[in-house]
């Protein structure tokens, strides 16, 4: 029996990949933010909930892809959390504003995300505590790159109102550029997690490092991981190293390299499962 048990076992590991659920289509949803209407993505488990919520944050290159709603990277994403029982919710910082991407745009005419980008996640989050099926106290927040950056300024101690209970339940920041946060005496508010690798030349890990433990002196809530031999956007399926190419595409950043590590992304994975479900 324990050898049937054992066979049957090895056989449903074994079975194709393609006989799993697929990923369902996101539904767009509008949310009210001053002059601007926030479109956001929305990934939701079946069922009435209430579920703990992820509020997802694409960085500079933005939230589409080149013809889905979605960029491949923030779609992998969604299928592991939806995969933990969470809905997802996608805002678009930058098509809500009929933006293209920015990471090359002049600062003068960025999304800057001290303020508008702040303003999306504020505005995000106002509109899940509304939701019947979102566990209130359980909206965390996972940002990329320039979202990642903007994340950092949400969950400063300075942005906190006892009027918005409950506060974010956690946040992960994947290889945010620090160099402004830390320079500014950065701590948190909520249990804080940034991943970021160790040769990372677009971000600098060196800038996190201190960041995080210039924290420590503020706040206990900040962690750090470094992966020694990873390069930004580490985590994206499928992308061979490489260095950036010279040339005017906004959705790059100017400079570094960027490439998966298959790694950092396995260790990753699990690091955000377990820090979301602190």
């Amino acid at each position: 029996m324990r050898l049937k048990s054992a066979l049957l076992f090895l056989t449903m590991l074994a079975a194709p990949a393609a006989s799993a659920t697929p990923l369902p289509a996101p539904h767009q949803v509008d949310i009210p933010e001053g002059k601007v209407t926030l479109h956001a993505q929305l990934y939701r488990p079946e069922g009435d909930g209430p579920f703990p919520t992820v509020i997802a944050l694409h960085s500079c290159g933005g939230l589409a892809g080149r013809a889905e709603p979605v960029a491949p990277r923030y779609r992998d994403w969604a299928e592991q959390l939806l995969t933990s029982g969470h809905a997802v919710l996608l805002p678009d910082s930058y098509g809500s504003r009929e933006l293209g991407p920015q990471c090359r745009i002049s600062k003068e005419h960025q999304v800057q995300l001290r303020r508008e980008r702040v303003a999306d996640i504020s505005a995000a989050r106002q509109w899940l505590v509304q939701q019947k099926w979102v566990a209130k106290s359980r909206i965390s927040l996972v940002g990329w790159g320039n979202g990642a950056a903007a994340l950092l300024w949400a969950v400063r101690p300075q942005l906190w109102s006892r009027n918005t209970e409950p506060d974010f339940r956690s946040a992960i920041a994947f290889y945010p550029d620090c160099r402004s946060s830390f320079g500014l005496g950065w701590s948190t508010r909520v249990p804080t997690l940034v991943l970021i690798g160790g040769r990372d030349d677009v971000a600098l890990p060196t800038a996190c490092r201190q960041m995080v433990d210039g924290a420590h002196g503020r706040s206990a809530l900040a962690r750090i991981v470094v992966y020694p031999d990873a390069y930004h956007d580490f985590d994206r399926a499928n992308l061979p190293l490489h260095a950036i190419a010279t040339s005017s595409d906004a959705a790059v950043p100017e400079r570094g390299h960027i490439g998966t590590d298959a790694d950092a992304r396995k260790d990753a994975q699990h690091r955000v499962a377990e820090w979301l479900a602190r």
